[in-house]
Parts: C-alpha cells; structure tokens; sequence
C-alpha cells in the first residue's frame, strides 16, 4: 500500500510564542492533516487563520463532553477557527485536517479533535468562506496566552490515492 501522509514540516517551540506560523505550504496535496501537541500559558483553543486573513470569514460548529455534560455550539463570523484546546502547563492538543486547501473553486473546511486535555472530548469542524488556495496557516491562543517551550507541529500532505 502506498504511503499516503507525507510529513512537510515540524516546528518545535524553543521559547514561549504567541504565534505559530506555517508557511511556504505546498500545493502539491490534496489535503493536509496538523498534529499539534504541548502546553499554553492560558489553555485556550489553538485559533487557525489562513493566508493571514485578518477578516471575520470564518466559522465553527463545536461539541463536546466531559462524560457528565455535553455542550454544542459555534461561532460565526470570527477571524479564525476554533481548534483543539491546551493544557495549561500540561501537554494536551490534537489533530486538525485542513481539506481540498489547494482548490481554488471551494470555500476550505477544517476539521479538529482534541486529546490528552482536561478529560474533555472536543471535535469541531470551521469553514473559511475563500476560495484561495491555502498557502500559509496561522495558529493563535483563544485567550491571548503564548504556547509554550516544547510545544510541537507537524504539518503533513496527504497525497491523492
């Protein structure tokens, strides 16, 4: 069977940033998976913003549960998406997928689940309502925190079977 993740790129946080950035993303994949893992300094939601796009394009359905209570919701017109939540001081994170990102007819969707933080099941999944291929992801903390020392992403292609 043909290896279908291919690995582009991974950063590793050598000082607290407030930013992380991807960028120079080919558009040789169909789609792309992120896998981040670490803490932040407020425990906030990691934000993704695409091309730097500072408007309010962007969209989120959420839910999740502690096995006791459940909450569902989402936020429309922000200027990122909601992705999987930090540990603060603790390592938490998750994965993301990022679909179709080099298409350039159809708004992009992002779809995240979170694990290792606060005994919380997260999934979410946001719309970027722009039809421009995405060639640079940015990650910002929901409560203005930094991710910390340590914190690790990966940013793999998945390539068309």
């Amino acid at each position: 069977m043909p290896r279908t993740y291919e690995p582009i790129t991974t950063q590793t946080l050598g000082s607290n940033q407030a930013t992380i950035t991807l960028s120079a993303i080919p558009q040789t994949y169909t789609d792309l998976i992120i896998v981040a893992n670490g803490a932040s300094t407020s425990g906030g939601s990691m934000i993704a913003k695409f091309n730097s796009d500072s408007g309010t394009n962007f969209s989120t359905t959420y839910m999740y549960g502690d096995g006791s209570s459940a909450v569902a919701g989402n936020n429309a017109n922000r200027t990122g998406i909601d992705g999987p939540r930090n540990g603060i001081g603790s390592q938490g994170g998750g994965v993301m997928q990022v679909n179709n990102y080099s298409n350039t007819t159809t708004h992009k969707t992002m779809i995240s689940g979170q694990f290792g933080q606060d005994q919380i099941a997260w999934f979410s999944v946001g719309v970027w309502r722009n039809t421009a291929a995405i060639t640079t992801i940015s990650f910002t903390d929901e409560s203005s925190g930094s991710f910390t020392t340590g914190f690790t992403i990966t940013l793999y292609g998945i390539k068309a079977a």
